[in-house]
């Protein structure tokens, strides 16, 4: 009987240098982690490139193999059944798993990968030697190497052969928390998610600040950013979910400020408000959702004037989609559907009816010449609170 195993094929790491290791290490940890909740038992093996985990006979591998699409780092993740490094082994996998590997399909190809040189077939002629069975088992098939219906893998590796149907394409990017910390401006919306999933892709490992508003956003509000930050950790590991009120500045800077330009002040407080909590967990970075041109705020000049604030740099990872860009990453993601239920969050209230969409820093300062700014800023501050969400 051949185990089932999973082989992650590892995407980009593969290119580190003397620092490989590190990369490597935290991919298997973070490996470890997920497979803790999964049922069985597993090891995992490391060789030229590709994790194998191995389960015994209770473990769920579908189960296994789903949780290992959000490890970012791995390209591709493969089911596949392991035997030994002999034609025979080989090609009694390939009968046993037959019907499985081809399914519905009406034309076929072998593709051998003979990494250890040592054995007696190369990888064209072990191509030729199973394919020759595939066709005597089931002579109704065509081969076909160019544009195959299917295509049967036959790795031979250092220490076990494997063969499989190819592999479902894996999260990508760089182990999470190999380029340092950042914090994601998260609102209820579409955007904000799927920046904070792009810059984990690229090596961040994260935490949220949530702007509230109450009593003018509720708990259903909150509970919608909540279940937005669930998904975020399922490809993080963990998220810690920081909340602050902005009630008091709306207030004030509808009350003393010009309307027109209530927008940019309340992005600069936030700035403010989000450096300061970014400093409190040793973020490097600010992660916000803007798209240039999609809403008031994120004009040229009012991202001009708002980048005046923060001495931090702000990634915008969504800066040169468009809306459907981003809702494709969103639906592939899992957090379309919890962004657009219809809950209001504290971007949504005290909108002005007709935004300033070129203000200028001078403008700016003169409004906020008004204001008690570091008064409001700390007082805000004291509304902090958190909450940990593990994934």
């Amino acid at each position: 009987m051949n185990n089932e195993v999973l082989l992650l094929k590892y995407g980009e790491v593969v290119m580190k240098g003397l620092n490989r290791g590190y990369f490597d290490n935290m991919i298997v940890r973070r490996v470890k982690q997920l497979l803790k909740d999964v049922e069985g038992t597993f090891s995992l093996e490391y060789a030229q490139s590709t994790l194998c985990i191995v389960g015994d006979e209770y473990a769920d591998m579908v189960e296994a193999a789903e949780k290992m699409k959000k490890v970012f780092g791995v390209a591709s993740v493969c089911r596949a059944y392991r035997c030994e490094k002999t034609v025979e082994s080989i090609r009694e996998t390939v009968k046993e798993h037959l019907e499985e590997l081809i399914g519905d399909a009406k034309t076929f190809k072998c593709e051998g990968k003979r990494s250890d040189k040592s054995f007696p077939l190369s990888s064209p002629a072990l191509s030729g030697e199973i394919g020759g069975t595939v066709l005597q088992l089931m002579p109704h098939l065509k081969v076909d190497v160019v544009n195959p219906d299917v295509t049967i893998r036959l790795e031979v590796r250092d220490k076990y052969a494997a063969v499989h149907g190819g592999g479902e394409k894996g999260a990508g990017g760089m182990p999470n928390g190999s380029a340092g910390h950042g914090l994601l401006l998260l609102s209820g919306g579409i955007d904000s998610p799927v920046a904070g999933y792009l810059m984990a892709k690229r090596g961040l490992s994260l935490d949220g600040l949530y702007f509230d508003s109450p009593p003018y956003t509720g708990q259903a509000a909150e509970d919608k950013v909540n279940a937005l930050a669930e998904v975020l950790a399922g490809y993080c590991g963990k998220f810690y979910l920081h909340t602050i009120s902005l009630t008091e500045i709306q207030e004030v800077l509808m009350r003393d400020c010009d309307e027109r330009l209530f927008t940019v002040l309340l992005r600069r407080f936030m700035m403010r408000l989000a450096e300061r909590q970014a400093k409190n967990v040793n973020a490097s970075a600010l992660i916000t959702g803007e798209s240039l041109g999609q809403v008031a705020s994120q004009t040229l000049h009012a991202l001009t004037v708002t980048n005046a604030v923060p001495e931090l740099p702000v990634f915008r990872p969504c800066i040169a989609m468009d809306k459907d860009e981003i809702v494709q990453i969103s639906r592939k993601i899992g957090s379309f559907e919890i962004s657009i239920l219809p809950y209001e969050d504290c971007c949504t209230v005290f909108v002005p009816r007709h935004p300033n969409t070129r203000p200028t820093l001078e403008q700016i300062l003169e409004e906020e010449a008004k204001l008690d700014i570091n008064g409001l800023v700390d007082r805000a501050m004291e509304t902090h609170r958190h909450k940990k969400i593990l994934g």
